[in-house]
C-alpha cells in the first residue's frame, strides 16, 4: 500500500463534528464528542471529548475543584457507542433515535478535569438487529477515568 492509499484510508475512519450532528440528536451543553477517529463498522469507534472549563458543570461541581461527574463521562461513552450505532446502521435520524438501555459494571477510576482530552474506546460486544450492546473505556492519557458496559436500541421517533 502506498503512502496515499494509507493516509486515505486513515482519512475513511474519522467523523467530524458535522457528521457526528448529523448522527445523533444531542447539542450544547448535552453534547459531549467533539469528533471519533478510528471507526470499523459494527465493531469499534474512539471518540473524543475535549474537556474546557467552559462546560456548564464544572461551575457546581465542584467549585475550587472542578471534576467532570462520572454519569456525563458514561453519557459521552454511550453517545460514542450512538454515532457508531448510526454509521454502521446508517439510520435515518429524521424517523429513528437511538437510546440507551442499560449500563452495568460502571467503575471511575480517575478524574477528569478541564484541559483534559477525554478518549472514549468503545468496542461492540453484541448486536442484533437493532438492539448493541457495547464495551466503553473513558481514558485520560494512559489513565483511565471509567469503563462501563451498556447497551442502546435504534426506536422509531414518536411524531407529534
Amino acid at each position: 500500500m502506498s503512502k496515499d492509499q494509507g493516509t486515505q484510508a486513515a482519512d475513511v475512519s474519522a467523523i467530524d463534528i458535522a457528521e457526528i450532528l448529523r448522527r445523533i440528536p444531542h447539542r450544547y451543553p448535552f453534547l459531549l464528542v467533539d469528533r471519533a477517529e478510528e471507526y470499523r463498522a459494527h465493531t469499534s469507534i474512539v471518540g473524543i471529548k475535549n474537556v474546557t472549563f467552559n462546560e456548564p458543570f464544572f461551575q457546581g461541581h465542584f467549585p475550587g475543584n472542578p471534576v467532570m461527574p462520572g454519569v456525563l463521562i458514561v453519557e459521552a461513552l454511550a453517545q460514542a457507542g450512538a454515532v457508531l450505532m448510526s454509521k454502521s446502521l446508517e439510520v435515518d435520524t429524521e424517523g429513528k433515535t437511538i437510546f440507551f438501555m442499560s449500563v452495568d459494571n460502571c467503575r471511575f477510576r480517575h478524574p477528569v478535569r478541564p484541559g483534559d482530552v477525554l478518549k472514549l474506546e468503545v468496542e461492540v460486544t453484541r448486536a442484533r438487529s437493532n438492539i448493541f450492546k457495547f464495551r466503553g473505556v473513558a481514558k485520560v492519557g494512559d489513565k483511565t477515568a471509567a469503563e462501563a458496559e451498556y447497551a442502546a436500541m435504534l426506536v422509531e421517533t414518536p411524531t407529534s
